[in-house]
């Protein structure tokens, strides 16, 4: 007798795709139930670990309540890197590495940090101790000078870039989610991508393109804004390398790479 499926469960094209509760993600005024239909399940491939790539042997995702931690872990694991995910600032500030990445809101992520006591060994580890760091999507955000999403609110400063409402020609949709190539300068995060690589974006903000030192790639979406940024051991991505497949791979075990080279 085949077992029963659950009703929260449902098939999808030989696999079986769970239904969520969007409510835990986005409160109550997004009430609802989201599932994966047959038509819309399109199978990814995981690309396999760069053996070639230099690897380091510890590498802290900081844990703020807002990131999607574990899907950087695996990512960053599957180039090699012993990643792991903590809050503790003893691991931020011994760690030879960390990932800031982010999902929400700006005014959050910056009040998440004070409340777990994380601003203060984050900004000694990268200020005073200069360790490492790649920010992703809303922690690439948070690492500049400010922001107007819902209000005025100041970030941890490390680029001098504002963080803006994206606002498309064309009539474009915002957030801008999916896979939109980057225009990119030659530099070691990004050696080895093909140019015209497209990589993987969920926002609805973003940081202008001006054409500043630290601008490494920009994407173009109705106008141009900053995708890509690098200033000494500080690394910042919009979009999300971990669900880039190959070019977001390459870019992780490259970031990989540079902090090796600096030990």
């Amino acid at each position: 007798m085949a077992a029963e499926i659950p009703p929260q469960v449902t098939p999808a094209a030989g696999h079986l795709a769970r239904r969520v509760d969007r409510s835990q993600w986005f409160g109550t005024s997004a009430l609802g139930q989201i599932e994966l239909l047959p038509s819309t399940w399109t199978p990814i491939s995981i690309p396999p670990v760069d053996a070639g790539a230099p690897r380091i042997s510890d590498c802290v995702i900081v844990d703020y309540e807002l990131g999607n931690t574990l899907s950087v872990m695996h990512a960053l694991r599957r180039v090699g890197v012993a990643a792991r995910v903590s809050r503790d600032p003893a691991d931020i500030l011994r760690a030879p590495a960390l990932v800031l990445p982010g999902v929400g809101a700006f005014a959050k992520a910056m009040a998440n940090l004070d409340r777990l006591d994380l601003t203060v060994p984050l900004r000694c580890a990268v200020e005073e101790r200069r360790t490492p760091i790649l920010g992703i999507c809303l922690g690439m955000q948070i690492m500049g000078k400010s922001s107007t999403e819902y209000g005025y609110h100041e970030g941890l400063g490390w680029f001098d870039y504002e963080i803006r409402r994206m606002e498309p020609a064309g009539g474009l949709p915002v957030p801008h989610v999916g896979w939109n190539s980057v225009a990119k300068t030659p530099e070691a995060i990004v050696e080895g991508i093909p140019e015209g690589a497209s990589f993987y974006f969920d926002h609805g903000y973003a940081a202008p393109a001006r054409r500043r030192a630290y601008e490494i790639a920009t994407c173009d979406y109705g106008g141009s804004f900053v995708a890509l940024a690098r200033r000494e051991h500080i690394f910042a991505a919009q979009f999300h390398p971990e669900k880039s497949q190959d070019a977001g791979q390459k870019l992780l075990a490259n970031f990989a790479g540079i902090v090796a080279s600096s030990l």
